[in-house]
């Protein structure tokens, strides 16, 4: 085994080095399931990286088999799964060479390691278990007896296995001296009948490892390849004093920097560089992945003609150029196929000389070493899967342009347009619904760029410049723009025009976010992929993200919550803001299967009157929280103000049966008694772990507060708080007072009255202060409207506005909720102020201080300012009415857009530490009216002059 496993190839030069000295730790974690993943494992991998995954137990490989303390059970098979090139055959290599030279698992006497490869080319003979490891191991030879010897067997790529592994219906073996099938000894080593004591370490691909059935399995572990320090490691290892640039380099470019938690493609990139940064004083580094694998393809061609033309650099030697060409063909066939490994006859198939083959170790690994007749079938492969889906993409790509056949379509074209080809790719890879044909894609189109076609010159015949691929970067836009696409392909197809070097539509995203002109008209679909895409594909935190920026379609931001759902089910976010989104049931239900998931660890949910169009994606800290529900590190869902049904709380009910839950927050939603019995089915479930429940303004009545009063009543429940105030329970008030371990308990105010959907059972009367009016205000109509007019003669007051701004607060400070609307013609800024605001100067404008919060309705624009930060929300008519909701207790205030048929619009809610009352204020320009609205007798708003 040392002198197996102690060197391993270390460039394509094949140079090889002491396993020891550049092998780089891989992050294990322990626990999963035994799922099959159908998505491909890039397109996974990539997922995966913007989803970070939750809190999780890790374990090195020296520890795999140590047996947890709590439990009896020793650990008989270890299960570990990981996608193609993450590391899996190297850790067990580095294991099997720990135990040999004595560093780790001396508890154990022998370690027998195989892979399926070696066992597939016998899966025609018998063998009993003691001949077997004869076959392979010649030293074991004298061994025909295994009582009380600690022995390892390893079985590596289970998800290469051609053997039939049948569980349910293979006899049983216990004797290991008995011959029989491969296929009967193994199952009978796995499932413990042969060799009970014996331990097992299988490794797979997660597509197979449902292959072993969940009761021969004592721990499954993960191989999730480098993490972000690894990978800095690993780089520094291999560049030393060049390192820093490298690093800095492929973490500029999020696709490759991603792909860089495969092992695999570390070494593929560090070929690449390690190869431009000999040849030239600052070279020209690969920008995409098409860039990467042609290089890579190219020092492929470099070395072998350097050892086959005696140092002769020459790109394409005719021998090179049929070899790459002949492993096209074997790719691109073997990947319709669906497969990974290979043998001579697929080879002489397509053409292919073995010997001649071997000698691309870099892209063609042949798996045996050349030991006279102890094989009987020779394995092939390529290094990873995305070098056949590469090489697969050359083949398709030179086959068209060389003779006109399109593979794809099995169609021959005499007009060799790059379009056709494209076209009927990017068909076929959006019909795919696990994206297998995604990376394929990628590099098709890739390989049309003409910086790509000049690094192949000679292997590829030239397509024209760069202008010809028009047609297909239309094409592909076009499709974003179309109905049904899934995000992920989505995302694919802006992958592929990044790969084609078409950057426009995340430039115009980019230039739009920062100037912030998507306000002035609607996103379309492709502007949303490329806005996700832009999001995703950033190498730097995001701080914020204001959707109240951007007129988001309904159908839009729904589309955003299947996304949301997966994020909270597979990551550590902790807090999530979508308050002020049309969220609707739909998108509680799709949210809900997130937080359901076992994985979620958010802490915080903020929804806040969710009718219109906000998304805030906050900073996992406690300390910048959109919403001050809690401050405590209990997990909160706060669904405020929804406009969520009885319907929606079917699903919570299910969360709050499924999860740790602590507090729910659903207060200002239309739950009516049937939602909250709905919640009791939930509440009343031994898991539910739920102390805090605020159903504040959600018309519920006697129904609602008896079935609540039933549920609490249970021994079980863990409920301590509870607010029912601004509803009606009537008789049922007593039920719930009786229940003391309530505390507090808020039921007032309460009463028929506030059984009415909406904030305008929240009215409030007031009039305006006129020793706060400026002078060039008028006020009229009881003090309830003032205009803009010639200057008028007050007398001077200490309340009163002097200056360039011309505006006037009202009499009364409010607190609490409240809800009032206002009438305005021409410019005006609505505003709430403290009374201790000041009242000349730059900084008693309303909204330029900290003392004031304003909506602006100016210059054909609705602007909100707090502390004199603007920023603009949208369009406007020349006049209308806008109402306010004020929750001082919440921290909410919020302004609509009143409808003539009394819809409300959402138009913005500044959220803060109301510490003081607040005085509802105004501000006009020249020619400009404001009324304050009687809500109990105001006209229909069509009724109005100017309307």
């Amino acid at each position: 085994l040392q002198q197996k496993f102690s060197l391993v190839f270390k460039d394509v030069a094949g140079d090889s080095a002491p396993l020891t000295q550049i092998y780089t730790d891989l992050y294990i974690t322990e626990g999963g399931a035994l799922e099959v993943n159908q998505e491909h494992e890039v397109r996974h991998m990539e997922t995966a990286s913007r989803t970070p995954a939750a809190p999780e137990t890790t374990i090195t490989c020296e520890d795999l088999f140590k047996s947890d303390p709590r439990s009896p059970e020793p650990i008989r098979l270890v299960l570990t799964k990981g996608v193609a090139g993450v590391g899996k055959t190297v850790l067990t290599q580095k294991f099997s060479l720990d135990w040999a030279e004595g560093r780790a698992n001396q508890d154990l006497q022998l370690l027998f390691p195989f892979t399926f490869r070696q066992l597939n080319a016998l899966r025609d003979t018998q063998f009993s278990l003691v001949g077997l490891l004869h076959h392979f191991f010649s030293p074991s030879k004298g061994l025909c007896s295994f009582h009380q010897l600690q022995v390892l067997f390893i079985l590596d790529g289970l998800d290469e296995c051609r053997l039939a592994l049948d569980f349910s219906r293979t006899w049983i073996l216990t004797d290991p001296t008995e011959t029989v099938s491969l296929h009967v000894l193994l199952v009978n080593l796995i499932r413990g009948s042969l060799l009970p004591s014996a331990r097992l370490w299988i490794t797979t691909r997660p597509a197979a490892a449902n292959q072993i059935p969940a009761e021969c399995i004592s721990i499954v572990t993960e191989v999730r390849g480098f993490t972000d320090p690894q990978k800095k490691q690993y780089f520094r290892t291999r560049f030393r004093d060049q390192s820093t640039a490298v690093i800095s380099h492929i973490k500029s470019i999020r696709s490759l920097y991603i792909m860089c938690h495969l092992p695999v493609f570390c070494w593929i990139l560090s070929t690449v560089l390690q190869k431009l940064l000999e040849q030239t004083e600052g070279p020209e580094l690969p920008q995409t992945l098409t860039q990467m694998y042609v290089h890579f393809l190219v020092v492929q061609a470099k070395v072998q003609n350097i050892k086959n033309h005696q140092g002769a650099e020459l790109h394409w030697a005719p021998e090179t150029r049929e070899m790459v060409r002949s492993l096209g063909k074997l790719a691109f066939e073997q990947l319709q196929k669906g497969n990974l490994n290979f043998y001579e006859s697929d080879l002489s198939e397509c053409g292919l000389d073995t010997a001649v083959a071997s000698m691309y170790s870099g892209v063609f690994t042949r798996v045996f070493r050349e030991e006279a007749g102890l094989y009987q079938d020779k394995v092939y492969c390529f290094i990873h899967l995305s070098v056949q889906e590469f090489l697969a993409a050359l083949h398709v790509h030179h086959t068209f342009f060389s003779s006109g056949r399109n593979l794809l379509e099995q169609k021959l074209h005499f007009k060799r347009k790059p379009e056709v080809l494209h076209r009927s790719a990017v068909d076929q890879a959006l019909q795919s619904q696990t994206g297998h044909l995604d990376l394929f894609l990628r590099f098709l189109l890739g390989l049309s760029v003409s910086t790509n076609q000049r690094l192949l010159q000679g292997l590829l015949t030239q397509t024209g410049s760069d202008r010809t691929n028009q047609e297909t970067i239309k094409y592909i836009k076009q499709k974003l723009n179309e109905k049904g696409l899934s995000a992920e392909r989505k995302l694919n197809l802006l992958h592929c025009l990044n790969e084609m070097n078409d950057l426009s539509l995340v430039k115009e995203i980019q230039k739009n976010l920062r100037g912030g002109r998507l306000s002035k008209r609607n996103m379309s679909p492709a502007q949303w992929s490329a806005l996700s895409f832009l999001l995703l594909s950033s190498d730097s935190d995001l701080e914020e993200f204001d959707l109240r920026k951007y007129q988001a379609s309904e159908t839009a931001f729904l589309g955003l919550c299947g996304p949301l759902a997966s994020v909270l089910s597979s990551s550590s976010l902790t807090h999530l803001d979508l308050s002020h989104n049309d969220l609707q049931d739909s998108g509680v239900e799709l949210l809900c299967d997130g937080l359901k998931s076992a994985p979620c660890r958010l802490l915080t949910l903020s929804c806040h009157n969710c009718c219109l169009n906000e998304l805030h994606l906050e900073p996992n800290t406690m300390g910048d929280v959109t919403l001050p529900l809690s401050t405590s590190l209990y997990t909160v869902y706060g669904l405020i103000g929804c406009g969520l049904s009885p319907h929606s709380c079917g699903p919570l009910a299910s969360v709050l049966s499924s999860s740790g839950l602590t507090r729910l927050d659903l207060s200002h939603n239309y739950l009516q008694d049937s939602g909250v019995e709905l919640l009791c089915c939930g509440l009343k479930s031994a898991i539910c772990r739920l102390e805090t429940l605020r159903l504040s303004g959600c018309l519920v009545s006697e129904r609602g507060g008896a079935a609540l009063a039933s549920t609490l009543s249970s021994t079980s429940s863990h409920l301590r708080e509870l607010d029912l105030s601004y509803n009606h329970p009537g008789p049922s008030a007593e039920l719930l007072t009786a229940l003391r371990e309530l505390c507090p308990l808020l039921l007032d105010p309460a009463g028929e009255h506030w059984l009415v959907p909406g904030p305008r059972k929240y009215s409030c009367e007031f009039s305006l202060d006129p020793n706060t009016a400026h002078k060039y205000l008028l006020l009229s109509e009881d003090n309830l409207t003032v205009t803009f007019v010639k200057e008028q003669q007050y007398p001077d007051h200490e309340d009163r506005f002097t200056g360039m701004y011309s505006q006037v607060l009202s009499c009364t400070g409010l607190r609490g909720r409240c809800y009032w609307e206002v009438d305005w013609n021409g410019e005006v800024s609505i505003a709430v102020s403290y009374r201790k605001i000041r009242r000349s100067g730059i900084e008693c404008r309303l909204g330029n201080n900290d003392q004031s919060w304003s909506l602006t309705i100016c210059d054909g624009m609705y602007s909100v300012c707090h502390n004199g930060k603007q920023t603009c929300i949208g369009l406007f008519s020349s006049s209308g009415r806008v109402g306010v909701f004020l929750d001082s207790e919440a921290g909410a205030l919020s302004f609509y857009k009143v409808f003539s048929y009394g819809k409300l619009f959402h138009l913005h809610t500044f959220c803060s530490s109301f510490s003081e009352p607040l005085f509802p204020g105004f501000r006009l320009w020249p020619d400009s009216e404001v009324t304050l609205v009687n809500l109990n007798t105001q006209r229909p708003l069509e009724d109005r002059p100017g309307h």
